[in-house]
């Protein structure tokens, strides 16, 4: 059994400095390779050294972009997005005119998005998210991935429209009526294209009411009938416009 332990702990051992290769004499074409297979097999880890090597090493080298490339792509398999969004930043810096920036620009953006937190805290990567994959769309508007990139912005700026949004309904319920009518129109005026815009308008109509400020109801229910006529809430907009006519009606 001890003769045993000792040819399976020398095995490993052995194993263990086999894996370590020395790429001491590859050329860049070859050491570019080897990084490719760590990658492949998903060892990140060394994938990501060997790739910094190859940078440092070959400056100016035809390789280089790949390796900026995929050690973006690498730190970005680790879960490391903050250091991804910097390699993919770098290679959009330093060498635009690789055919990789349009990939490495898109994987900007992703990074980002993966840093995008839950719709109430801060919204900083959410912005940077929307911001560079609108870049993305703007440089490279035929690239295949443009209706991805539409998609995440819309539903980045729904995420942005909820946080406002709730923040409008905190205030209302906090019987801070001026800042709910402010914020519910920063969700009209910001994000009138997220299905957070009629919901605000809805709320909005409804304070005013409840405020009696009923001119500026019905000047916002006819919006609201314009914008929206298929909504949830139409036919119970329809009957408050109806009440608010009559009211003033009466008045006169």
């Amino acid at each position: 059994m001890k003769y045993l332990f000792l040819f399976l702990t020398t095995t490993l051992i052995f194993w263990g400095c086999s894996a370590s290769i020395n790429t001491s004499s590859y050329t860049p074409s070859q050491k570019l390779q080897y990084a490719m297979k760590l990658y492949n097999d998903k060892d990140y880890e060394s994938s990501v050294k060997e790739f910094q090597a190859i940078i440092l090493q070959y400056p100016g080298n035809d390789v280089v972009d790949t390796a900026q490339f995929y050690l973006g792509q690498s730190r970005y398999q680790r879960g490391e997005y903050i250091m991804a969004a910097y390699e993919f930043s770098r290679l959009i810096k330093n060498m635009p005119a690789s055919k990789l920036v349009p990939s490495a620009q898109y994987m900007l953006a992703q990074s980002y998005y993966k840093l995008s937190p839950y719709y109430a805290l801060d919204q900083k990567y959410t912005k940077k998210a929307i911001a560079e994959f609108q870049a993305f769309i703007d440089f490279f508007p035929t690239d295949p991935k443009v209706p991805e990139a539409e998609k995440k912005i819309s539903e980045l700026n729904d995420k942005l429209a909820e946080k406002v949004y709730n923040d409008a309904y905190i205030y209302e319920k906090l019987e801070d009526y001026k800042a709910a009518l402010i914020y519910y129109d920063l969700v009209l005026d910001n994000y009138h294209d997220t299905k957070y815009a009629p919901l605000a308008m809805y709320d909005k109509i409804k304070l005013l009411v409840y405020r009696k400020r009923n001119d500026e109801a019905l000047d916002t229910i006819s919006k609201f009938i314009e914008k929206y006529p298929t909504d949830l809430h139409i036919k119970e907009i329809e009957k408050i416009k109806s009440s608010l006519e009559g009211k003033l009606s009466a008045s006169k």
